[in-house]
């Protein structure tokens, strides 16, 4: 598809909200003028990218009414993409629209204007918790998620790693041979596959447990 395509259905929408609209003007795709109200700027690609914001943060030194445009697309990937967008965008104080192609619908998804984001004390508390915990800095920065070792992963490890050495063991003795509070709770969960019930209260490793357990000590 090209841009030109966009150009329509985003032209008839906002004549309908009663701007005229012209295409091209200088170095803006399209122009909307309405009285009283400052220019309205509308950057159009066929997808979204890092120039399309650079160029619509560049308009905003004409108008604080920016707005970028791109086809509506079907699937996970692009509604993803999309919610990632409108966050950029709303950071930016950009405004945000999509063009449905089949049938020329035009949705905004964000207005231009000043935006505050929200704090999130929970995630703030959990990403502090999880520093405290982690014993060192045992992952390299830039990895990917998969096989990083968090403060869960160490307290599996020295309660796995007890039991490899004394055997059998009841919950609140690994507890206090390790320092991890939650032993119990830890084992019992079994996330890793590393742990099974042998008695009430007592766990033993796993055949996976003891495998991982030398390569991870």
């Amino acid at each position: 598809m090209r841009e030109t395509e966009l150009y329509a259905p985003v032209k008839a929408f906002l004549e309908g909200q009663g701007y005229e609209v012209k295409a091209e003007v200088g170095a803006v795709d399209v122009l909307a003028c309405r009285d009283g109200d400052p220019p309205l700027v509308v950057e159009l690609k066929t997808g979204f990218s890092l120039s399309l914001v650079h160029q619509a943060v560049a308009r905003q030194a004409v108008t604080d009414a920016v707005y970028i445009c791109a086809p509506r697309r079907a699937g996970r990937a692009s509604w993803s993409a999309l919610k990632n967008m409108r966050k950029l965008c709303r950071r930016l104080g950009l405004g945000l629209m999509t063009v449905r192609l089949k049938d020329g619908h035009v949705e905004v998804h964000c207005d231009p204007g000043p935006y505050q984001p929200r704090k999130s004390t929970l995630r703030r508390e959990r990403l502090l918790r999880e520093f405290a915990k982690r014993t060192g800095d045992p992952n390299t920065g830039g990895a990917t998620r998969s096989g990083l070792v968090t403060a869960y992963r160490q307290d599996a490890i020295r309660c796995a790693a007890h039991l490899n050495h004394a055997g059998p063991a009841k919950g609140a003795e690994v507890a206090r041979a390790t320092g991890v509070e939650k032993a119990t709770r830890l084992m019992a969960d079994n996330h890793y596959g590393w742990f099974a019930r042998v008695a009430r209260g007592v766990y033993d490793l796993t055949d996976a447990g003891r495998a991982a357990i030398p390569a991870a000590e």
